[in-house]
């Protein structure tokens, strides 16, 4: 074999052992997030925390959220690599802390340095990628990387609930720290450098805009379908109005400042563009799914908590089976096709849901499930892809954060949306034929308009996905230097 080939098969092998690291820590984080879900009613229990229990959850989907788009840019500010390895050493120190928690608010106050470590992981990791593997092998590796994502919402339950059995609530943050201590150590073994831009100044008034603005936005999102509050609630319509102002404060700023921490320019990106706007679609209707099916399963069907997670298991499998495929198909199949053709599957699986009837059983929800994941598995990878590939190099980890951003604000969009149009429909039918809104009947109603919406928001995502121009990437992009070989670290 020639040196030229040999180098060729060492780079090559690399890229594979640089994408199973980042699935190793990507399997861990997601899994943290699904976990904790599951201990919700024992950490209430023990704590005596009462419904504030929901801010263990609200506290590290508003920290993850709202840091994103900062974490992207520090990331071309300082360089990918050095900013995955601090997120893992963060949300290490954040688990171990959460485990240690001796009440309620100390444990949300630890949950949100957690929220910190994995908001620097979920912004870099797809940036990583997209400096590691050239474009065309773009697709198939976020394909593995959206098996993982969902073998790790698959686990969290069935982990969880053996940690609880045998070790108490505190184990499911302590179980993070070996495991977090051992992906740090293989990310600073094999993750390369990666481009940087440095010199410039960190734009410090559009990251308070930002962060405040979202932070204040999300909370009244999460507040409004609340009964104690009410989307006529004077601090609900406070914290929206707020938020709405702060966002637009921070976009004029952008639209200003010599070095903005968003170039809006990124935007102008049309192929970008339409794919965080049909991936944002998306993601809104799976958040209003996530928040209706259980009541559905649990309410209507009078499943068990146990058996109704078995059936939402569904979802989660086929979309690991599925990724794959649509990371594969990506590179053969133009990306417009591939994705709106996945976004219809899906809608028709919502289309589908909304004949819900509580004659159905557990086979009817399944198969639905499985549609809907399906299409949504089609379309997520090459759609990630096709954002990577169309931004400029120099802004891919605010690009990355961007895609990561608006997974996180379509769950939160979503599940306010389902509830209100759930809310509203129920109320208004129940008023009209005199029944009560807890009736069966009106329950119905109420979750059958809601899935029509959100099958009408995937359809209006599949329409911007088929509309989208097709890109071509330059056939050389800067790489981050790689060894002739790989690098190996002994520890003695």
């Amino acid at each position: 074999m020639s040196s030229s080939a040999s180098t060729s098969s060492s780079t090559s092998s690399r890229k594979w052992i640089i994408l199973g690291t980042l699935m190793f820590g990507t399997f861990m984080s997601t899994l943290d997030s699904s976990i904790v879900n599951i201990a919700l009613p024992t950490i209430r229990r023990e704590l005596g925390a009462g419904d504030s229990v929901e801010w263990i959850v609200l506290c590290y989907l508003l920290t993850t959220t709202s840091t994103l788009l900062i974490m992207g840019k520090l990331s071309d500010w300082v360089g990918r690599r050095q900013l995955y390895i601090t997120g893992f050493g963060v949300f290490v120190l954040g688990s171990l802390l959460c485990g240690l928690a001796w009440d309620l608010w100390s444990l949300v106050g630890f949950r949100v340095v957690q929220g910190l470590g994995a908001s620097m992981i979920y912004a870099v990791g797809p940036a990583i990628i997209g400096d590691t593997f050239a474009p065309h092998e773009r697709g198939q590796a976020m394909g593995l990387m959206g098996s993982i994502v969902a073998a790790g919402s698959s686990a969290g339950p069935v982990i969880g609930g053996f940690l609880l059995g045998k070790f108490g609530w505190s184990s499911i943050f302590f179980v993070n720290v070996p495991i977090g201590l051992l992906a740090i150590w293989r990310a600073w073994t094999i993750l390369p450098d990666s481009p940087k831009t440095p010199g410039q100044r960190f734009d410090l008034v559009g990251a308070g805009l930002f962060l405040v603005g979202v932070t204040t936005l999300l909370t009244g999102l999460d507040f409004g379908p609340e009964p104690q509050y009410g989307w006529n609630d004077p601090l609900v319509v406070s914290l929206l109005v707020t938020g709405a102002v702060l966002l637009l404060l921070f976009l004029l700023w952008e639209s200003r400042v010599r070095e903005p921490m968003l170039q809006l320019s990124l935007f102008r990106v049309r192929p970008y563009t339409a794919a965080i706007l049909a991936a944002f679609c998306g993601f809104v209707a799976s958040g209003g799914n996530l928040f209706v099916i259980p009541f559905f399963l649990q309410q209507l069907l009078a499943l068990s908590p146990e058996r109704a997670g078995l059936v939402l298991l569904a979802g989660p499998l086929t979309l690991s089976l599925v990724a794959p495929l649509g990371g594969y198909l990506s590179s053969r199949i133009p990306t417009r096709w591939l994705s709106s053709v996945g976004l219809l599957i899906t809608a028709c699986g919502y289309f589908a849901f909304s004949f819900l009837d509580t004659g159905w059983d557990w086979q009817d929800v399944v198969w639905r499930s499985a549609l809907i994941s399906m299409g949504f598995g089609l379309f997520q990878s090459p759609n990630s892809s096709t954002a990577l590939n169309a931004a400029p190099v120099e802004q891919r980890g605010t690009a990355s954060s961007m895609i990561a951003f608006m997974r996180n604000l379509g769950f939160v969009v979503g599940i306010a949306l389902a509830a209100a149009v759930w809310y509203s429909s129920r109320n208004r039918y129940a008023l009209l034929v005199g029944v009560s809104p807890e009736s069966a009947t009106a329950q119905l109603r109420g979750m059958h308009y809601a899935y029509l919406t959100m099958a009408g928001l995937v359809l209006t995502g599949a329409l911007i996905s088929f509309t989208r121009p097709n890109i071509t990437p330059a056939i050389v992009e800067p790489q981050p230097k790689q060894p002739d070989t790989p690098v190996i670290n002994t520890v003695h």
